[in-house]
């Protein structure tokens, strides 16, 4: 847990899972710079821009903010003290919901595509005395609010993901809209500024503090963007096994959403050959393309799609649907790795683990995975892993298992077995 002191106060945040071990701090200074500068103005302009007519949105107003991409919280929890007046009394809204019909309208809405930062919010707003109802959270794929009055954009490390939700939210930006993007130097590129050029209307950016620079975006009400263009889908080569050939489907910021990456094709090559009504794990399932090769190759096979991203479990519901034998069976889970899964319930478990947190280079996701899958593994349960050479998994697996074997490697992967005794 970090102490994040801004000009809205002071906030004790963590990431979502807690870790003691983890170093990674739950905001950076994209974060601080955009409160500071919201707090400094008063409103989501630049400080030069010209003032507007209408009352002051967001935080100091009474119009609705969007905070779009937060990365755990860290905006939401210090925008929400502000918004207390405001839907304090209303029931929680679960996270990823949209409230139903006569419900009072939402003041401060995170965007996000992680359940982790779903979790992670939560978990940050109690902590910091924040009531529930404050703050809605819903995810990429949901309706954005019918009107937006403030627009905080922390830029995604996916330019298709950015695009597909500026595309998704103009409709509800109005001449009077204020919106300020925010990212480290190394995060705004100048396609960064485009999309908002080209989606919202003028757009230039501040001077560099701290290596983070915000983004101000004046709304042009002449544009006429085009409509959200995902998801999108494409034929796999003819080389990838029982997959040849065969369409799979993505949503925008999904990894490789536009071809199949080296690592998963090299997975694909290698699949374990097993039949028999068992229970197979796809664990970080992206667009669930390996799972549903495996689905291909036993069709008595009951398929377990698990991924923290809700996009990634939406494509790979997709992909299934599409390609899998008539008849099979197969649940799809957004969820923090293996945590839903019963103890002991699990016969094999695929597994291609991220080894970045955002743009930090971190294990942490794949330990945490790995903790998962030998947790839910019967006895005699089998964890299939795929990952660069020079990553190591070898020793954690050793580790944790008591033993671990090479499948199959080449020059730049390796594909490892370890078994639950």
């Amino acid at each position: 847990m970090n102490r994040f002191t801004t000009s809205w106060g002071a906030f004790d945040l963590s990431r979502f899972p807690e870790d003691p071990r983890d170093q990674l701090r739950a905001w950076d200074a994209a974060d601080a710079y955009l409160l500071d500068h919201l707090a400094e103005s008063g409103t989501g302009t630049a400080p030069d821009a010209e003032t507007s007519p209408e009352p002051p949105p967001g935080p100091s107003g009474t119009g609705t903010t969007v905070v779009l991409g937060d990365r755990w919280g860290a905006l939401a929890t210090a925008l929400a003290g502000t918004a207390a007046g405001a839907g304090a009394d209303a029931e929680p809204t679960p996270a990823g919901s949209v409230p139903g019909p006569g419900a009072p309208a939402p003041r401060l809405v995170q965007i996000t595509d992680s359940y982790l930062t779903h979790r992670a919010t939560e978990v940050n707003l109690r902590r910091n005395g924040v009531a529930d109802g404050i703050v809605q959270l819903r995810t990429v794929l949901d309706a954005p609010p019918e009107r937006i009055d403030l627009l905080l954009v922390r830029v995604p490390k996916s330019l298709a993901l950015l695009e597909e939700q500026l595309r998704r939210l103009a409709p509800a930006v109005h001449a009077g809209t204020r919106i300020v993007g925010t990212g480290m130097v190394s995060e705004i590129h100048t396609s960064t500024l485009k999309l908002f050029e080209q989606i919202l209307g003028p757009t230039r950016t501040s001077l560099a503090v701290r290596k983070a620079r915000l983004i101000f975006c004046t709304p042009d009400p002449s544009l006429s963007p085009a409509a959200p263009s995902w998801p999108r889908s494409y034929a796999l080569p003819a080389d990838v096994g029982v997959m040849s050939g065969r369409t799979v489907t993505n949503h925008a910021g999904i990894f490789c959403a536009d071809r199949l990456d080296i690592g998963t094709r090299f997975l694909l090559g290698h699949l374990p050959r097993r039949q028999g009504a068992e229970r197979v794990v796809d664990l970080g399932c992206g667009n669930g393309v390996v799972g549903t090769a495996m689905a291909l190759a036993n069709p008595e096979a009951e398929t377990v799609f698990v991924d923290e991203s809700f996009s990634a479990v939406a494509a790979a519901r997709a992909t299934f649907a599409a390609n899998a034998p008539e008849g099979a069976r197969a649940e799809f889970a957004v969820g923090d790795a293996l945590t839903g899964l019963p103890p002991g319930s699990v016969d094999l478990v695929v597994n291609n683990p991220p080894f970045h947190t955002h743009r930090a280079t971190s294990d942490a996701t794949a330990r945490r995975m790995f903790g998962g899958a030998r947790a839910v593994l019967r006895p005699g349960g089998e964890l299939w892993v795929v990952g660069n050479r020079h990553l190591g998994y070898h020793v954690r697996l050793k580790r944790l298992f008591g033993n671990c074997e090479v499948v199959a490697s080449d020059p730049k992967f390796v594909l490892l077995r370890a078994v639950r005794r």
